[in-house]
């Protein structure tokens, strides 16, 4: 066995017994399906030279344009990467990012639509990271230093607990 999985199983079980119980996934089978929306944020800082290396493409290609295929990626793989999320009926989902080439950041912002009996929030939030995660992976040839703040959920509607709105 290599050293990889035997950390990997002795992970699974450390989780599994510190909470004295098994993981599993919530029963959300009796909830009713509803209109459910969700939008997140976060922001890539960087050099304005290098944001402005984003905005007009490198070598490899429109990075602002792959962001938003990564971001649209993040949503339709959300349940495959955090193990208590519901797959959920996706109904829409929009990716906008904002550069702002004099300061060197651009903000990620994605909302995501659904009908179903448990909301969006994890999507959006996974796809507004996904989607900074790939500008930082072409901004790391022209700025080491640059990082990606401020993940947060700005609002939801829909279901049990209602709305919520940042403030």
């Amino acid at each position: 066995m290599d050293a990889e999985m035997a950390r990997h199983r002795m992970a699974m079980a450390a989780a599994a017994s510190a909470a004295d119980s098994v993981a599993r996934i919530v029963e959300v089978g009796e909830k009713q399906i509803t209109d459910r929306e969700a939008t997140a944020e976060c922001i890539l800082t960087t050099t304005p030279e290098a944001c402005a290396h984003l905005v007009a493409g490198t070598r490899k290609g429109k990075p602002i344009e792959a962001a938003r295929i990564a971001g649209l990626m993040g949503v339709k793989r959300t349940p495959d990467l955090l193990p208590f999320c519901h797959p959920i009926a996706v109904t829409g989902a929009e990716v906008v990012l904002e550069p702002d080439e004099r300061a060197g950041t651009i903000r990620v912002q994605v909302t995501v639509r659904a009908k179903d009996r448990t909301g969006a929030e994890m999507e959006a939030l996974t796809a507004a990271a996904v989607a900074a995660l790939s500008l930082y992976d072409t901004t790391k040839e022209f700025d080491r230093a640059a990082h990606i703040d401020g993940l947060r959920l700005l609002a939801k509607s829909g279901g049990k607990s209602g709305d919520y709105r940042a403030d």
